[in-house]
């Protein structure tokens, strides 16, 4: 086995119930959950007790899911698997920056919850859809989203998958132009258009309230969505909010290190599958919960 990655699940992926058993198998999981709860009151009620559709709430779901990423991780480093580098998927690379000591979990926490209103906000204002688009290459997807107006590609998933963002009026020419190109245009059940130039006033109102956020060199590598590079500043958090997520070339560039071995923590396993579509080739484990980490501890020590 070569080197491992931990990938940490971006919005999408929230589940009721969601670090429930973490929190009683991990003291370093249960950690988070009550620093969690000491800033955000109800927080791990939310995550075990809240319905699906409050889960869905951006409000909601960006520091649950925080919380739900960050233990799985933690509760992974404690049995003393360390990963050579981290990255997340929009909201993931939050939780990947807490773990990897760039940032406090307590000023991570208390940025994604801001982060999560402010992105709700623009949502309200600019009332926006989100489709995955298969069957198509990035370059026509790009050339289509040209052609229309208030249409931009935002996360470039993979080969065979780019999700496009656009403004709520745009959904049905986009999906008409994206059939007639022989593509498929699948809409997504977000409430904005994230990563889009319509959450341009969120990414300025985290810059204006955290430009003083104390950020350190990570102790180990974290991709940024934005570059598919190692971090190299604060800026890079609040530019990822309205602009792409460059996915397919982060786990590339990933794998060219060495990389070869890849461990979705949080809820879901949407990562683990574009993992698997990127690099053929590559492991791929997931922690979720105390199952699927005993479960990937005994693929590890077979590995």
């Amino acid at each position: 086995m070569g080197k491992i990655a931990f990938l940490f699940a971006g919005q999408g992926s929230q589940k009721p119930g969601m670090g429930k058993s973490l929190f009683e198998y991990s003291r370093m999981a249960a950690d988070v959950m009550e620093m969690a709860d000491a800033v955000r009151p109800g927080t791990s009620a939310q995550c075990w007790e809240g319905s699906q559709e409050e889960l869905n709430r951006t409000v909601n779901t960006q520091p649950c899911l925080f919380c739900a990423d960050l233990m799985a991780a933690l509760a992974l480093r404690e049995q003393g698997v360390k990963p050579d580098a981290v990255a997340g998927f929009s909201l993931g690379e939050i939780p990947a920056l807490a773990f990897a000591g760039a940032l406090s979990h307590e000023d991570a926490f208390r940025f994604v919850a801001r982060r999560g209103e402010a992105m709700d906000a623009c949502a309200a204002s600019n009332p926006g859809a989100m489709f995955a688009v298969v069957k198509l290459d990035a370059a026509r997807i790009e050339e289509i989203c040209a052609s229309l107006s208030d249409c931009w590609p935002v996360n470039y998933n993979s080969a065979a998958q780019t999700v496009v963002a656009c403004a709520k009026e745009q959904a049905g020419a986009l999906s008409a132009a994206v059939k007639a190109a022989g593509g498929r245009a699948m809409p997504l059940a977000v409430s904005g258009a994230f990563h889009s130039p319509f959450m341009s006033e969120a990414a300025r109102t985290l810059e204006a309230e955290f430009a003083g956020l104390a950020f350190r060199e990570p102790a180990i590598p974290v991709y940024a969505n934005r570059t598919a590079k190692a971090y190299e500043g604060l800026s890079q958090l609040f530019e990822q909010v309205n602009h792409p997520v460059l996915w397919q070339k982060t786990i590339e560039n990933m794998a060219e290190t060495g990389i070869d071995t890849f461990i979705e923590v949080g809820p879901g396993k949407t990562l683990s599958a574009l993992v698997v579509r990127i690099l053929s080739d590559a492991k791929v484990y997931r922690v979720e919960d105390a199952g699927t980490l005993q479960s990937t501890l005994e693929a590890l020590r077979n590995a």
